[in-house]
């Protein structure tokens, strides 16, 4: 192998940072006679965060947080792009591919409220609308107005409760979490357990969100924290099927580099990577990408590849599940995709 060292592309946010980190420490246990560098890139999604969004403009295209990484990809600038796996899209440029994938994790979505007692920062507002720990959704008072952005999330949600209302809402955990405490139009936000989870935020036997670095992390960027009075609870995966590739990390490399692709294989989960080609399949197969209203979950059971998976596509949810070979999840996908489009 070269001298040169190898550089990591990744975005600039904490959870971009963080789990970059933990692919780094990987990289350097395994292969402690190389050099690794991080690079960060702001993309485009990263500045769309920044800013209201429009809804008379249509959806943001695909890839919004992965190709100025592919970029320096292609361009031989850099040679691993760590992503978020549930932002890459199925269909990968030219030249490019999916090289490994870490060890998945939490796969169910959270649900973060104020709890009953919660004090806004304004002793002249009067919010009410906080609620006890341990609730469930239908728990939540008529018409909540629940923070996401993810058309998927508002289709399960509202095929549960078709009375809550949706607020698109953007930035990153911490800004979320700010917002929630602050904005008493919002009821609650979902988000990614994984990703809670990487940037250590914990669910109290209580209830309560909290935060609490280990003394062994560096931090990632500016300092997180939980604000005082929010509650948490976990969706069940029955009810709310996550996203393709959610909680993980993937790694995107050039084609035909046997340098790269020798560190891939020993970074790669084989049993991750057999469950998240197979809900990648069957999004492609639909023909949706990362913003459609499309839930797909794939774990091994007992040798056999399970494929559960959700579609609101034409506005009626149409669920469905697929069980067979590990090595025929393409056509496992594809039949599952078949029917739930019949």
């Amino acid at each position: 192998m070269s001298d040169r060292p190898i550089t990591l592309v990744t975005r600039g946010s904490a959870l971009a940072l963080t789990q970059t980190r933990t692919i780094l420490a990987q990289c350097q246990a395994a292969f402690p006679e190389l050099g690794f560098e991080i690079q960060i890139v702001k993309t485009t999604g990263d500045r769309l965060q920044r800013s209201a969004p429009d809804p008379a403009l249509p959806p943001p295209a695909k890839g919004l947080f992965t190709k100025e990484l592919e970029h320096e990809l292609l361009e031989n600038r850099a040679d691993l792009a760590i992503h978020s796996l549930k932002d890459l899209p199925t269909e990968l440029p030219d030249g490019l591919i999916l090289g490994a994938v870490s060890q998945r994790v939490d796969v169910r979505d959270v649900l973060i409220y104020r709890d009953a007692t919660f004090k806004p920062s304004n002793p002249a507002e009067t919010w009410g609308r906080g609620l006890a720990p341990h609730v469930t959704v239908a728990d939540f008072p008529e018409n909540a107005q629940i923070g996401t952005g993810s058309t998927r999330r508002q289709a399960q949600l509202s095929s549960i409760r078709p009375d809550f209302r949706f607020s698109p809402i953007r930035g990153n955990v911490g800004t979320r979490l700010s917002k929630l405490a602050s904005m008493g139009e919002l009821d609650g936000i979902v988000l990614a357990a994984a990703g809670l989870n990487r940037l250590h935020f914990h669910i109290q036997p209580d209830g309560r969100l909290v935060h609490s670095l280990p003394d062994s992390a560096e931090p990632a960027g500016a300092p997180l924290e939980a604000p005082d009075g929010l509650l948490a609870i976990h969706l069940p995966v029955e009810s709310m099927i996550p996203c393709v590739g959610q909680a993980a990390i993937g790694i995107e490399i050039r084609r035909g580099d046997p340098r790269v692709q020798a560190i891939c294989d020993r970074l790669n989960d084989p049993g991750t990577l057999q469950c998240v080609l197979a809900e990648r399949f069957f999004l492609a197969a639909m023909g949706g990408g990362c913003l459609s209203p499309i839930g797909a979950h794939a774990q091994m059971v007992d040798g056999e590849l399970c494929l559960n998976a959700v579609s609101f596509i034409d506005g009626e949810r149409r669920q469905g599940q697929v069980k067979g070979e590990p090595s025929q999840a393409e056509a496992l996908a594809q039949d599952l995709a078949t029917k739930l489009r019949a």
